[in-house]
């Protein structure tokens, strides 16, 4: 009998177990559906991103950053048709994140909103259409990261404005960066944001798609 009542404990352990896995919203299951859904749209669209969006090497590099980080309240400056969007959002459905994402074009905003649908990760993402001039330094904060792939001659005034907002150990990625200065904007940003002692700037590749990194350290 004591062994027939241990099988039926062990086995209502495992069912009830079996249930919350199943049913709950942020379970191993609905997490490996956001996955799949990603992957397979990204897999489907792998050679079809155009309007000024990163490549998949840039996307996944913002994934890692979020992921390692474990960072929350991301900011997308320049959502063009949302494949950075995507990379951005689907690293926060791992860490329970949102990302707020500006775009000026409406075209561009309603192509990425659809996009966003159809990767299934609508709901980490709160899409705005408007100037990021003008959107950007109204918007509250705090943000822990923040991803710049908008009007390159302001990526300094970008910086600026979200800086007091950008939390300590937080991150300022900013696309189409080179240290040789491509495009004249790239040397004005790296001055800038090199000449701030509790920055730390970093440049990730040589040509003129690469990308800088810039983490917020305590001031002295």
């Amino acid at each position: 009998m004591r062994k027939f009542l241990f099988l039926l404990t062990v086995a209502c352990v495992l069912v009830a177990g079996w249930s919350k896995l199943q049913a709950g919203p942020q379970g191993v299951v609905a997490a490996t559906d956001v996955d799949t859904r990603v992957r397979q749209f990204l897999d489907s669209r792998r050679w079809s991103w155009r309007d000024m969006n990163v490549p998949a090497s840039d996307g996944k590099v913002l994934y890692d950053i979020i992921v390692q980080h474990n960072y929350k309240s991301a900011l997308e400056i320049g959502t063009s048709t949302g494949h950075s969007g995507i990379w951005i959002a689907w690293a926060l459905s791992k860490t329970g994140g949102k990302l707020i994402t500006v775009e000026i074009d409406r075209s561009r905003h309603e192509e990425a909103l659809a996009n966003f649908k159809e990767a299934g990760i609508s709901k980490y993402i709160d899409a705005r259409l408007g100037d990021a001039h003008d959107i950007v330094p109204a918007l509250v904060g705090p943000f822990d990261f923040v991803f710049c792939d908008a009007d390159k001659d302001w990526y300094k005034n970008y910086l600026e404005a979200v800086l007091p907002k950008l939390a300590v150990g937080g991150c300022f990625a900013a696309h189409n960066i080179s240290e040789r200065g491509w495009g004249g904007y790239s040397r004005e940003f790296l001055q800038y944001a090199r000449s701030i002692p509790y920055l730390e700037t970093t440049v990730l590749g040589s040509r003129g798609n690469g990308m800088s990194v810039t983490y917020k350290k305590a001031a002295k």
